[in-house]
């Protein structure tokens, strides 16, 4: 069953925000989505205990002050967020990206594509996850 808590979006691009948010409104997603610019902001979000913990984290790599990389290797370090899935959600296609990502043990890596219907579908396919597994409390 998916978790009911919110959805970490870490993410710079204004217009991939917006299609994060059409897409998962489109698969009728009900949870909230947190958005921060940066691994910086994400940190900052997931350090600070009036915030409820993500249920799940949708990260982009390519970010100004600190990157999806540089952020990995900061959360997977602290012993209450590296349970939390990461899937990275990125227009890189970096075969090192790639590598690096998941030797941090992400839940999965996904390259957006540019057609939206296609977006939608990797969406669902995060949905999909999100819902068949069982999530750590």
């Amino acid at each position: 069953m998916r978790s009911r808590k919110p959805i970490l979006l870490v993410e710079d691009d204004y217009v991939d925000v917006m299609t994060v948010k059409r897409a998962l409104s489109e698969i009728n997603l009900q949870n909230d989505l947190v958005v921060v610019e940066n691994g910086e902001q994400a940190l900052e979000y997931l350090d600070d205990l009036k915030n409820e913990r993500p249920g799940i984290i949708l990260l982009d790599l390519n970010m100004p002050r600190m990157n999806g990389i540089e952020f990995l290797q900061i959360v997977k370090k602290h012993d209450q967020h590296k349970v939390i899935p990461i899937i990275v959600l990125t227009t890189s296609s970096q075969e090192k990206d790639r590598l690096e990502s998941f030797k941090m043990s992400v839940a999965g890596y996904m390259t957006k594509p540019v057609i939206y219907t296609e977006f939608v579908e990797v969406v669902k396919v995060i949905d999909k996850y999100w819902t068949c597994s069982d999530m750590p409390i």
